[in-house]
Formats: C-alpha cells, structure tokens, sequence
C-alpha cells in the first residue's frame, strides 16, 4: 500500500469532514443568527417606513391644521375689522349725540344767561336813569316847584279815585 495515497485520501476526507462540519456548523448557529439579525435588520426598516408614513400622514394633518388655523385667522381679522368698524360708528354716533345735546343745553344756558342778563342790565340801566334824573331834578328843582308839582300829582290822585 501506498502511503502517499492514503494521506491524500485521508487529507481529502478530513477537508470533507472538515467542510461538512464547518456547513452544518454554519447552518445550526450561524444561518439562524443571520437570518435573526435579517428578521430584526427588516422589522426595524418596516418600523422606520411604518414611522416615516406616520410621520407624513402627520405632516399632511397637521398641515391642513395650520391652513385651517390660517384661514380662522383670515375670518377673525375681517370679523374684528368690522366690529371694529361697527364700534367706531357707535362711538362717533354716540358721541355726536351727545356732543349736540351739550350744544342744545348751551344754546338753551346762553339764552337763559342772555335773559337774565337783560333783566340785570335793564334794572341797572333804570337805576342809574333814576339816579341821574333824581339828581337832575334836585338840582334843577326848588321848593316853589316841587309844591305845584306835588299839588298836581294829588289832584291826578283825586280826580283818579273820583272817575
């Protein structure tokens, strides 16, 4: 027998034997860790797409939210602006009013005050009439004249109370 063919067959079958355990070898532990690390590897990526189409369906509604928080804006601008607008109105109609209402209450003081002030400037301007013509007719009177004029002032009496 030949040695040389046997350490090759036997070299031979040890690498056979060798590869059969290194492929059920990698088959019992490192196939099922693979494919647990590919399991794991594609239900991240699924969660990741799954989160990335939360995400976006969020950014769509929210969105839509801030469009319609714009348009509420909008509304409430121009409802503002007109009640705004409806105030001023009241405000000045209000103030108007009463602003002619104050004219009317003066106009009716000023024609008061004008009244009384007549009254006073008549009674003034008789008593200083009264006191020029008392002093005119003292001065220009003597006793002689004020007897006849007292005479004829009674007789205006006498004859007054007779007719």
């Amino acid at each position: 027998m030949n040695y040389e063919v046997i350490a090759y067959w036997s070299q031979i079958a040890g690498f056979i034997l060798f590869a059969i355990a290194f492929v059920w070898a990698i088959k019992k532990w490192m196939v099922p860790g693979m494919a647990a690390a590919q399991k794991a590897s594609n239900e991240r990526i699924a969660l990741a797409e799954r989160h990335r189409d939360e995400m976006q369906q969020s950014l769509v509604a929210l969105r839509e939210q801030i469009e319609a928080a714009k348009r509420d804006a909008d509304a409430m601008k121009v409802r503002v602006a007109d009640r705004v607008e409806i105030e001023k109105k009241a405000i000045i109609a209000e103030a108007t009013e009463s602003g002619e209402r104050a004219l009317k209450s003066a106009g009716g003081e000023l024609d008061r005050r004008r009244s009384v002030a007549r009254v006073a400037l008549r009674e003034q301007l008789a008593s200083k009439a009264l006191e020029i013509a008392r002093g005119e007719a003292a001065a220009k009177l003597d006793a002689s004249a004020n007897a006849k004029l007292l005479d004829e002032f009674v007789g205006s009496i006498e004859r007054g109370g007779r007719a």
